[in-house]
């Protein structure tokens, strides 16, 4: 059970990492505060508990983009349809792993993402690109990569 001060720094941590996933996406932050500010002991519980909150944010984001209309929804649905299957097979892995060990996973992703973060984006990607049977596998591949990886490093699902 939290006290009022682990309560307190729940709030200050949320409105920190809400602030900056505004900002630049800063849910990445949301493990270190959870493990060692706010003090959730065992990581693979504070990782799941982030999961909810990363997937309420991404929701969010897709009712206001499908609103402005700016959602390919046919790229979408398979990469998220891969992406479920590589979050699956990642929180799987990521099970097997020792609370600690993935800690320290985290931390070399956080640091892979930060050095990806600076080196910036050169390719904007095409305007009015479509998924077909041409880019597919990539979509496909990319959905797998993007949520697999990350998942089994912090193991997605709670233990």
């Amino acid at each position: 059970m939290l006290d009022t001060i682990q309560y307190m720094l729940c709030a200050l941590s949320g409105g920190l990492v809400g602030f900056t996933l505004g900002l630049v996406g800063g849910s990445i932050l949301v493990v270190p505060l959870m493990v060692y500010l706010v003090g959730v002991t065992n990581p693979h519980v504070a990782i799941g508990t982030i999961a909810l909150a990363v997937a309420a944010n991404a929701a969010t984001g897709l009712l206001s983009h499908a609103r402005a209309g700016t959602v390919k929804w046919r790229c979408g649905l398979m990469y998220a349809g891969a992406g479920v299957l590589g979050a699956l097979a990642g929180s799987t892995a990521g099970n097997a792993v020792d609370g600690q060990h993935l800690l320290f996973l985290f931390a070399i992703v956080m640091v892979v993402v930060g050095v990806l973060m600076l080196r910036g984006r050169h390719n904007l990607g095409a305007e009015g690109a479509a998924c077909n049977r041409t880019n597919a596998p990539k979509v496909l591949g990319f959905g797998l990569g993007t949520v697999y990886f990350p998942a089994f490093s912090v193991s997605w699902a709670v233990s």
